[in-house]
């Protein structure tokens, strides 16, 4: 009987469960009622429900599993959800899951960058990347379903615009986005948590050399940035030539009004087609757009740095 006993306790551990607490950071103190739901990472179907559980009068939870590869705890509370990976051979017990209370109020959030891509192409379409990076300094997660978090507008003929956005820590997430048919605006759906969260806009419209191409800003942007690759010029009011990003020698300027009109010459060699013509029957797909905002994630990194150097030069010749 004894060498039953000791077995049962070695195979144990085997068996051990996912188990961790979930702690409201708004208040500080651990919180009851959340749902916490355990998915198999599968790269082909993407992520698989596999077991879930409540969090208890103490925040405690527990979810009888043992993960086997990949996995990803998904955390829903007050309307938002909160990812946590779990990597092969990582803890699955004492976990600590971080959850915020949610507001339709926007609180401290506040859009620290806005970055513009321009990338016309010799076949009569320009592609357009509008990067988002909201910073929120507060301890309340901002979710508006009905009116959503990120607004924005795009120019007479354009493809219907994808939006990815990434939440602190996380991965890119396809998006949800609604048009307002009184404003003739876009919303997206998705909250913005403490930390930064990014948002990636994409889009294409018809372009001629050297015609005016003009725009709006909704948000209350403290940095806008309008940005050409190289080879390409750009011409218009309301900017400030902050010079050449060293490592892509990408133009970029700064926005100093909500709107521009600008003109611009030049092509981008080898432009990606764009969405109207990857599916002119219904539109860009997530899964089309996918590709192409990842092929522009080095641009971003680049022209991101290359902006915090613009900034550190700008600076130091301030100071001169």
């Amino acid at each position: 009987m004894k060498p039953l006993f000791a077995l049962l306790l070695v195979a144990l551990p085997a068996l051990a469960a996912i188990s961790g607490t979930v702690v409201n950071q708004s208040t500080g103190k651990p919180q009851p009622g959340a749902t916490v739901a355990f998915y198999k990472v599968a790269t082909a179907t993407g992520p698989e429900l596999i077991d879930q559980a409540k969090s208890d009068a103490q925040g405690k939870f527990t979810i009888n599993q043992n993960p086997r590869g990949p996995s990803l705890i998904r955390t829903a509370f007050d309307g938002v959800t909160y990812n946590h990976m779990l990597p092969p051979g990582s803890p699955t017990a004492g976990l600590s899951i971080d959850v915020y209370n949610a507001s339709k109020s926007q609180g401290e959030a506040k859009v620290s960058k806005h970055m513009i891509l321009f990338e016309p192409s010799g076949n009569g379409q320009i592609s357009i990347t509008e990067t988002y990076l909201f910073t929120n300094a507060g301890k309340t997660a901002w979710n508006d379903p009905d009116l959503g978090t990120l607004k924005f507008a795009i120019p007479q003929g354009a493809s219907k615009p994808t939006v990815q956005a990434t939440a602190p820590g996380g991965m890119p997430l396809g998006a949800p986005v609604s048009r307002n048919p009184r404003t003739e605006a876009y919303f997206v759906d998705f909250a913005v948590k403490p930390g930064e969260t990014r948002f990636d806009v994409t889009y294409s419209a018809p372009y001629s050399e050297g015609a005016d191409y003009a725009g709006r800003v909704l948000t209350k942007d403290e940095n806008t940035y309008l940005i050409v690759p190289n080879g390409v010029t750009l011409k218009g009011d309301n900017l400030n030539d902050l010079g050449n990003e060293p490592r892509t020698q990408a133009h970029i300027y700064g926005l100093t009004a909500a709107s521009y009109k600008i003109q611009l010459t030049g092509a981008v060699a080898g432009a990606p087609e764009s969405a109207d013509q990857q599916d002119s029957d219904s539109g860009p797909k997530i899964e089309q757009i996918l590709p192409r905002v990842n092929t522009r994630a080095t641009w971003i990194v680049g022209l991101t740095l290359g902006i915090l150097a613009l900034g550190f030069v700008l600076l130091y010749r301030t100071r001169a």
